[in-house]
């Protein structure tokens, strides 16, 4: 028996481990307590002590694991598996699917685990009134085998420090594995050993992008570093050469021809890939909408290069000054696009409209259609706010069709935000970039009349196409914003009684109007700013589904993404959809096809949207701390947009924002206190609050780090310490 042989081979340290793990790795191993352990291994009371030693070790080294009432046992039956998210200060958390808070993990007890890696972890403390905290016993899967980084170069060695803030250790490379790359230079570089906690991962240069400095080199990798493909793969190529340039007459067969229709595209001024046209025509009191998209599945056929790549993309990425395209230039600027004066496919939502906003009837159908004019948001919001007379008179037989949109726009509008719907109007950011790929200005994007009558004509398409295909009860995928979570809208409506706001909830659930009521009271006021940031952080990301749960947002039923099949992977997906339903070829085969293919579509096209989303604000964050790095020493109005207990958000005018940290502010020793999102002096009681305007100073960027420090500006302060180095001067004169 093992059991009885355990303590008379423990004869060596190495040996004993060995024994004692495969003792615990017996499929008829029960976990026991240290006492039960002993007893059952028939262990001397001399030798307790040693065997405590040698469990300790095992535990350290992550082969067992013991659980919260003292039972050891295999590693694996304590462990919860799950995703570990770094903290560039070197702690991390493990999401655990179905657990409601992450698992805090220190720094000492990552192991060798990296950001995004698969784990097992062990909890060291349970959940109380704090937080679960664990640490990592193993590394089950791996995120990442390549890094994106700065070369430094040594003299017998180089390092390469990862441009992901999150990968917290350095990349030994040894010189021979180098490539020749010279200190700055960016650089990829494949991990071949992960190391250990003592011990540096090491890893091979397998391409040399450039220097840190050279233009656009730094936007480069980080699009590298979020792993979006930069090319398009030769089978993929091979395809596009079947791709005519022009329609043939065989396409237009079957087709509603509706090229008389007047027809425009409203889009930004360096938009190339127009995917959607409008047209709007009124008859007696009825509005008749035309939501034209481009025919993409005409060209990208299911299953075909074109199409697996387009899933394995998910969607376009914009990254300033270039376009990472789901699909290649020559669909998506050239046949698929709707150019002004070219025949184009489409698949068109026709609907009929009154005077409330309510859909009396649609069509969608397949159409062939010729845009009149391409439009740009800035000439039409001229046309309509400026009256601008140069643009008048040249656009003049378009103009009742634009006041027509404007109206219908508002009708609309003012009917989606009276079932609910909420509207959250933070500016984005527009950045201009020179010659050199550097930022030149910063200012908030603006948001107009043109760019709402789009908006608001996309989502009618968007949820009247979401309510057929759901009534039909067809396989489909839809876009799903799912309610808040009770506990954080409770924290929320608590944190508003403080401004004398009530939020009603019902059932333990609020409904999205009560927010919606909620902004409409705080418009205007000093309280907006701080209110509706929190409001925002207390709700969920919306996704893609197979399942219609609704999009609480908008406070819509039904809603899906229909307008964008050259950008988006679920809309091209749906496209397909509707087109096998409107030629007959759903059959009972084609309908378990969907239902078999579309749960993965649905989760790739949320993850490729999350990738995507996060490479774009990096380049943001990026090219504002470029920018910032020319503005030290400036001074600037902002306002307080978020606080942490290591101190405050402030955001400009330009939609910049930096970190006054705790530290800068010496007036006062300064309190996080968390209830009220605000920091209070100790000695003063002076509070800094969300929403606050304040005067700051630009006391550093850091392009490395993409940080940007602030300081609050004192005028008195400065005027002072200015007159003061001043005489300083003048006595040693």
């Amino acid at each position: 028996m093992m059991e009885e042989n355990v303590a008379s081979e423990m004869n060596g340290i190495q040996e004993r481990k060995a024994r004692i793990a495969e003792f615990m790795h017996d499929k008829a191993y029960v976990p026991m307590k240290f006492k039960e352990l002993a007893q059952v291994l028939q262990v001397p009371k001399s030798m307790k002590r040693e065997l405590k030693r040698i469990l300790d070790e095992l535990l350290e080294e992550g082969t067992i694991g013991v659980s919260s009432r003292g039972r050891y046992g295999p590693a694996e039956s304590f462990a919860l598996a799950g995703t570990l998210d770094v903290n560039p200060r070197g702690f991390g958390f493990v999401h655990v699917e179905g657990r409601e808070h992450d698992i805090f993990i220190p720094a000492e007890k990552m192991k060798d685990a990296l950001q995004g890696d698969h784990v097992l972890v062990i909890l060291e403390m349970e959940e109380g009134s704090k937080r679960a905290e664990g640490r990592i016993v193993r590394v089950m899967e791996r995120n990442c085998s390549e890094v994106i980084g700065t070369f430094h170069k040594k003299r017998t060695f180089g390092f390469v420090v990862p441009d992901n803030q999150k990968i917290t250790r350095d990349i030994f490379v040894p010189m021979e594995k180098s490539m020749g790359a010279e200190n700055g230079d960016k650089v990829s570089v494949r991990i071949r050993s992960y190391g250990d906690e003592r011990k540096k991962p090491e890893g091979i240069v397998n391409e040399i992008l450039g220097h840190a400095h050279d233009p656009g080199v730094d936007i480069l990798s980080i699009a590298r570093s979020y792993e979006l493909p930069m090319s398009f793969p030769m089978d993929v190529e091979q395809q596009l050469q079947q791709i005519p340039d022009d329609i043939s007459s065989e396409a237009l067969e079957g087709r509603l021809d509706i090229r008389d229709w007047k027809t425009v595209t409203i889009d930004g001024e360096d938009a190339k890939d127009l995917d959607d046209a409008v047209t709007l025509m009124k008859k007696e009191n009825r509005y008749i909408l035309g939501v034209h998209i481009a025919d993409v599945t005409h060209y990208v056929k299911e299953d075909s290069p074109l199409d697996r790549e387009a899933l394995r993309r998910g969607t376009s990425v914009y990254l300033i000054d270039r376009v990472i395209p789901m699909l290649p230039p020559k669909l998506s600027n050239g046949i698929c696009s709707l150019n002004a004066g070219a025949d184009r496919l489409a698949l068109s939502c026709i609907m009929e409209i009154d005077e409330n906003g309510s859909i009396l009837s649609h069509k969608i159908a397949e159409t062939v259609l010729r845009v009149d004019r391409r439009m740009s948001y800035t000439s039409v919001k001229k046309i309509l706010c400026d009256r601008d007379e140069a643009l008048t008179r040249e656009y003049e037989d378009f103009i009742p069709m634009f006041q027509m949109m404007e109206e219908l726009s508002g009708i609309l509008r003012k009917k989606r935000f009276a079932r609910g719907a909420i509207d959250f109007d933070f500016p984005e950011s527009k950045i201009t970039l020179n010659e050199k790929g550097r930022p030149v200005d910063i200012r908030p994007y603006e948001r107009n009349t043109a760019t709402k009558i789009i908006e608001d004509f996309m989502l009618i398409a968007n949820e009247t196409v979401a309510e057929e295909y759901f009534w039909q009860e067809i396989p489909f995928v839809y876009r799903v914003h799912e309610n808040p979570d009770e506990e954080k809208m409770a924290r929320f409506a608590a944190f508003i009684h403080n401004f004398g706001l009530t939020l009603h909830v019902s059932n333990r659930e609020v409904h999205p109007k009560e927010l919606a009521k909620l902004l409409e009271k705080i418009e205007g006021t000093s309280n907006e700013p701080l209110i509706s940031r929190l409001m925002l952080r207390s709700l969920k990301q919306a996704k893609y589904s197979t399942e219609s749960t609704g999009h609480f947002g908008l406070s819509a039923r039904y809603y899906c993404h229909f307008t964008s099949p050259i950008r988006r992977y679920p809309d091209l997906q749906i496209h397909r959809i509707i087109k096998e339903n409107l030629h007959g070829r759903l059959d009972e085969k084609r309908l378990a096809h969907f239902d078999r293919i579309l749960p993965d579509v649905a989760d790739q096209s949320s993850k490729t949207e999350r990738r995507a989303e996060e490479a774009e604000r990096e380049v943001i964050k990026l090219k504002k701390v470029q920018y910032m790095c020319r503005h030290v020493g400036s001074v600037y109005d902002g306002v307080i947009s978020g606080i942490t207990a290591y101190g405050m958000y402030v955001e400009l005018e330009n939609t910049v924002e930096g970190m006054v940290h705790v530290t800068s502010l010496r007036d006062d020793y300064y309190n996080f206190v968390e209830s009220e999102y605000c920091l209070v002096g100790e000695m003063t009681g002076h509070t800094y609050r969300l929403g606050e305007k304040v005067k700051i100073r630009v006391e550093g960027a850091d392009p490395l780090t993409k940080t940007i420090d602030f300081v609050l500006y004192d005028q008195e302060e400065e005027e002072f310490l200015h007159y003061g180095s001043r005489h300083k001067v003048n006595r040693k004169q």
